[in-house]
């Protein structure tokens, strides 16, 4: 029964004969399912395509922060999609703040995305769907009061990093967080899994981005994971088999699976 769901993967962003090594390979490594998320309208309409060629994966309509912001006709068109395939979206996301990308572009503005995250939240809460967050260090606390103000209460704030003033607000707020392979070598990460309820905790790849450690030069796949439920399980002092059970639930319980 140690089934698992990767919570975060970008799996339209594979070459199609990694899709197809990887769809063939999921019930080997008991992967019940995988939430595909979207950088754009184009990448939203391939996991869309995807979707509907196979049930295991369950896609997220969104538009990445880490890059220029859309147009105005740009988010109209996205917006609408949204709408019309509501149906098949499990939640919007990947939406939320640029923070990687105003480190090496200080002069960027942030208010134009806070409108358009906006955009989203207020969409997610009209659809009735959760949303997934890009949301890191100080921009953790600027959404958190948009979703404050929009009452939401389905959030989840994929590989999440900052301080303990916003995992503490997060926590209250009973909001999720999820964490990716780095958990099995990373000490920040290590600790934030360590303060954090594990009933809002899920598991992600965030593929096809690299890891390094025992990952090293290794195509990310979730498979990955199973090394992150051992290192959670370490971590937390509960038996392997309670905390594949417990992130397991979190997740199809967030998803409504």
């Amino acid at each position: 029964m140690r089934k698992l769901i990767d919570s975060h993967i970008h799996f339209d962003n594979y070459e199609e004969v990694e899709q197809k090594e990887m769809l063939r390979d999921l019930h080997v490594h008991n992967i019940e399912a995988i939430i595909s998320v979207s950088n754009h309208l184009q990448s939203a309409k391939r996991n869309l395509t995807l979707a509907k060629e196979d049930s295991r994966i369950l896609p997220a309509f969104g538009y990445h922060p880490e890059q220029k912001l859309p147009t105005d006709n740009d988010i109209k068109e996205l917006l609408e999609f949204n709408e019309i395939n509501q149906q098949h979206m499990i939640a919007v996301g990947e939406v939320g703040l640029p923070y990687y990308l105003r480190q090496k572009h200080p002069k960027i503005v942030l208010e134009g995305y806070i409108e358009l995250l906006e955009q989203f939240i207020q969409q997610a809460v009209k659809l009735n769907k959760p949303i997934v967050l890009h949301a890191v260090y100080e921009d953790a606390p600027i959404v958190c009061s948009l979703l404050e103000k929009h009452n939401v209460k389905h959030a989840h704030f994929h590989w999440f990093k900052g301080d303990q003033q916003a995992i503490e607000r997060m926590k209250q707020n009973n909001y999720y967080i999820s964490v990716t392979p780095d958990v099995v070598y990373k000490k920040k990460i290590q600790q934030l899994v360590q303060s954090y309820p594990i009933t809002q905790l899920m598991v992600e790849t965030d593929g096809p981005w690299p890891f390094e450690g025992r990952f090293e030069g290794q195509r990310t796949h979730p498979k990955m994971m199973h090394r992150s439920i051992a290192t959670i399980a370490a971590l937390k002092q509960v038996s392997l088999d309670q905390v594949y059970q417990t992130i397991y639930e979190n997740t199809c319980r967030f998803y409504g699976l």
